[in-house]
């Protein structure tokens, strides 16, 4: 919802409140209006995002970009910046994170983070093998 669709009646639309639109959403005649034609909430601002669980893969492990297999307790990484998403691993409680190999893939809406994630981790979690 914008600013001017949650302020009060029409004819008290004016200044910040408006973000630079008339009630009948016509541009105002100023433009010195900041942020002007924007989100009034920051929910439409999306800036790097990520989802991390703890998982075990199966005996073939996760492949890595950086160091091959790793097998053992992992946590592992979804990463939304830029309009793409991203996986990584690391082995549990370490500092160092590794890309899986193939998933720096886009992304359109960063709401579907947490779906891909979900997906992610129910192909790489495999305790029972």
């Amino acid at each position: 919802m914008t600013a001017a669709e949650s302020s009060g009646p029409a004819n008290e639309e004016s200044g910040p409140a408006a973000a630079g639109m008339t009630a009948d959403g016509t541009a105002e005649t100023s433009a010195a209006v900041p942020g002007a034609g924007m989100v009034a909430d920051s929910g439409g601002a999306v800036g790097p995002q990520s989802r991390t669980s703890d998982i075990v893969p199966g005996p073939g492990g996760v492949m890595t970009d950086e160091v091959g297999v790793v097998t053992g307790d992992l946590t592992l990484r979804t990463e939304y910046a830029d309009g793409k998403v991203t996986l990584r691993v690391q082995y549990k409680d370490a500092d160092e994170w590794y890309g899986v190999t193939g998933t720096s893939v886009a992304l359109a809406d960063p709401a579907g983070l947490d779906a891909v994630h979900g997906v992610a981790v129910g192909l790489l979690h495999r305790p029972e093998g």
